[in-house]
């Protein structure tokens, strides 16, 4: 994204003496992007062999624009580097360096002392070099880059030709790569620069070329007028963009891609063109002559998508994929039906042009929209932006999903486009079901939160359209504001919790910058980065909605994580028939399991939450597991219940009630209290280095040994007499029992008391809670052993114990 130029440099450039002074060197103010339509002031060629690249202000951004976004942010007075740069005319230390006639301390200690005399106050002269030449700002144009790999690709040359400079550390200031060009002439090594008409010769010579058979691309004038003089074609470079347009005219060949993120249509997604055609014509009315084009989107796990031009026309296609599909998934009849009538609401939203359900069309119902050009960012870290852009864009971000959030159902006519009431149970359930569809083993994480997440639902507070994949590389923005110009991949839109939305877009705070299909933002640092933090991002949310932030965030994050587990394991099943869409899907089979694993560790934070704010009194004889609904709740057939039955009155029913100390319950609680407290003395706080260093490693994605080791430590050390030599058996070596038997109530233990969120937390509070926390889990009727509710939690303020336990617990060792 191109910033625009700084007004109080803009006033000054307005002055025709320092805009005539300003052509005499090399530098130049940035380019601001333009969408003009392509210049044909030359009659495309077939001529020209030979494409020479000046580099400031054509191959990377314009030491000009540099200098003026510097000054700004270091209140030096505007203009002040310019000044001083055109000071001196040939003989000035500007041009004496590019000519390498004095030392890079020299021209430092000289150009600041002159910098300083024209603003009358100290200027940091090293800043402004150290950013210059950083590899964060001297990055080269992408269009650019691409359009030298097009002439390279048609057996033209390339030239770069620059005034440039030696660094501190010997080497000359070049930040390209090298490769690209056949000839490289920089103005220090020669001792000569631009407009001398010796620099373009020199090109030339090593070229092997005439003057008519090259076209030379520079922002100067001066430059320009002396390359024209011998014969030489120009194109002045504007901006980047308009460059290569006019580039394009000239060569006669195109040297963009046509549309960014797309790639040929593999070979396991490919569609009948014919017939496809047929249908586009009948559709556009159009009779035009020539063959279709046809690319496919390179992102995308479900549906595919692909990119049609026929004619002037410019069309994008999603279908469903090929294949046996789970029931109700890849419904692109929803995805039409919801973007039309959003469009009618305001919302940014591709136009929806016709929907096929006819199958034998193209194998599949598909629908067809405009192609709306735009970015999408695929790193949310948003690389090569400013702080104050990354806020705006994620303000942007929040925003329209607050106005996806506010359409009247009614006036859209979507009152009837889903269930209202109980979304996030029914999503539950649906979910269950589509993970065991498409289940291909045994994922421990996966068995818990098909346990929790039921019982722990949220009460909905109010029913709006959701988008159900709302995160930020759904959305096309604006090349050159942050504006939202339309919300992609409607799929799994529905009428719902909009709480869910938000969780969702959240997503990626939580995953590692080295996640594989989608980088995240859990280890970079957003206060420097400009990000608003998945906190800040919900009370900012909460504020545009004015309504009041939840108190269970730690649910909905958890029902996120384990939705796109679910949806990755979809994927991963389809890619052992070759169905998934995207090339990255065999990749999935082991995220899927990390992210259940995130999901857990926030259900593990949720049951913290709940536990830490239950009043500390003495509970009745009787205690009984709380689900946060009272209605029950559908099973899905294979599930176990946390549900723990009881023969006491309902008068007698003592929620939640639970005592802060082991202090006066049986001796086997007390023990256990004991136990564990010197288990994690005594193993898990010394293993905490080792662990975060391993984290931080290449060997993260596997399962530590010393864990393993743990695993085994713990069920001797902590449990001991307290349950049998066979359920010992079966959590320690697990691979020796039947499937059957290892994913019945007894089998869960090991997962239970020492689960995979243990080896990933960060803090020693949290390593603790999720070890004593889980320890309701075993008591909560995995088998007959255990009766009522068994709640262990961490002080993270002391760094203490404190033992919940209903006073009836008591432990069987039958």
């Amino acid at each position: 994204m191109c910033l625009g130029p700084n007004m109080c440099l803009k006033r000054l450039l307005q002055s025709a003496r320092l805009q005539r002074a300003w052509r005499a060197v090399f530098v130049k103010h940035g380019p601001g992007r333009h969408r003009g339509a392509w210049r044909r002031t030359h009659a495309g060629g077939g001529t020209y062999r030979a494409v020479i690249f000046d580099m400031g202000g054509v191959l990377i951004p314009s030491p000009g624009r540099v200098a003026a976004e510097w000054e700004v942010q270091n209140h030096i007075p505007s203009g002040t580097i310019l000044k001083a740069l055109i000071s001196g005319g040939e003989n000035g230390p500007w041009m004496k360096f590019m000519r390498a006639e004095i030392t890079t301390e020299d021209f430092l200690q000289e150009f600041g002392r002159l910098c300083s005399e024209i603003s009358k106050t100290s200027v940091p002269l090293d800043s402004f070099f150290s950013l210059l030449t950083s590899e964060r700002v001297a990055k080269q144009f992408p269009v650019m880059t691409e359009a030298i790999t097009q002439i390279r690709a048609k057996g033209l040359q390339t030239a770069v030709l620059s005034n440039n400079f030696y660094l501190p550390n010997g080497k000359s200031f070049l930040p390209l790569d090298r490769k690209q060009f056949d000839v490289v002439v920089e103005s220090c090594l020669e001792g000569v620069c631009k407009p001398d008409a010796r620099m373009y010769k020199l090109c030339l010579e090593r070229l092997g070329r005439q003057p008519s058979e090259s076209i030379f691309l520079d922002d100067l004038g001066p430059n320009l007028k002396a390359a024209a003089s011998l014969g030489i074609h120009t194109i002045k470079v504007r901006d980047p963009e308009t460059a290569v347009k006019e580039l394009e005219t000239l060569l006669g060949f195109p040297l963009r891609m046509a549309v960014p993120n797309t790639r040929p249509v593999r070979r396991t997604m490919e569609i009948p063109k014919d017939s496809l055609e047929k249908h586009l014509k009948d559709l556009l009315g159009t009779q035009a002559t020539g063959p279709l084009e046809l690319l496919q989107f390179d992102h995308g796990q479900s549906n595919p998508t692909y990119y049609i031009r026929l004619a002037k026309h410019q069309l994008v296609l999603r279908k469903k994929p090929p294949g046996t599909l789970l029931p109700s998934t890849h419904a692109v009849e929803r995805e039409f039906r919801i973007m039309k009538a959003l469009a009618n609401a305001g919302v940014p939203v591709p136009k929806v042009l016709d929907l096929c359900e006819d199958s034998r069309v193209i194998g599949a119902p598909f629908y067809l929209m405009e192609y709306c050009p735009g970015l999408i960012y695929r790193d949310p870290s948003l690389p090569g932006l400013e702080p104050s852009q990354r806020r705006a864009i994620y303000t942007a971000m929040n925003r329209v999903l607050c106005k996806i959030h506010s359409v009247d159902l009614k006036a859209a006519g979507l009152e009837d486009y889903g269930k209202h009431g109980d979304y996030v149970a029914r999503q539950v359930q649906t979910w269950i079901k589509r993970y065991r569809a498409s289940e291909t083993s045994t994922i421990p994480p996966m068995e818990r939160l098909i346990e929790w997440l039921p019982l722990h639902l949220p009460r909905q507070q109010q029913t709006t359209v959701v988008h159900g994949d709302f995160r930020l590389d759904n959305l096309l923005f604006h090349p050159e504001t942050a504006e939202v110009l339309a919300v992609l991949d409607w799929e799994l839109s529905t009428l719902g919790d909009p709480l869910a939305d938000v969780a969702s877009s959240c997503l990626a705070h939580y995953l590692p910058s080295s996640f594989p299909i989608q980088p995240g933002l859990s280890d970079s640092d957003l206060t420097e980065l400009g990000i608003p933090t998945a906190e800040e991002y919900f009370r900012m949310y909460c504020l545009h909605m004015r309504i009041r932030p939840t108190e269970n965030w730690n649910f909905y994050m958890a029902f996120s994580f384990f939705r796109v587990a679910a949806i990755l394991q979809g994927v991963y099943k389809r890619s052992l028939t070759g169905h998934a869409s995207s090339a990255t899907s065999e990749q999935t089979e082991k995220l899927t399991e990390f992210m259940s694993n995130l999901a857990w560790d926030f259900a593990v934070k949720e049951g913290f939450r709940v536990f830490k704010e239950m009043p500390a009194t003495k509970p009745l004889t009787r205690s009984h597991h709380t689900q946060a609904r009272p209605q029950s709740v559908p099973r899905t057939p294979g599930m176990r219940s946390y549900v723990t039955s009881t023969d006491s009155s309902p008068a007698h029913v003592s929620k939640g009630a639970l005592v802060s100390s082991p202090e006066g319950l049986s001796p086997p609680v007390r023990e256990l209290c004991q136990r564990l407290k010197q288990f994690m003395e005594r193993h898990v706080y010394p293993a905490e280095p080792e662990l975060q260093h391993r984290q931080a490693s290449a060997e993260k994605w596997t399962p530590p040994p010393l864990v393993e080791d743990l695993k085994v430590k713990q069920h001797f050390e902590v449990w001991g007499d307290l349950v049998s030599n066979a359920q010992t058996q079966l959590v320690c070596r697990p691979h020796l029992f039947p499937p059957s038997q290892r994913r019945d109530g007894r089998a869960e233990l090991n997962d239970l008391c020492f689960p995979p969120s243990l080896e990933r937390a960060s803090s020693r509070s949290l390593r603790f809670t999720s070890l004593l926390f889980l320890c309701d889990r075993v008591s909560a009727s995995y088998s007959a052993r255990w009766r009522n509710a068994v709640s262990v939690l961490c002080n993270s303020e002391a760094g203490g114990l404190i033992l919940c336990i209903s006073e009836s617990c008591k432990f069987e060792t039958k």
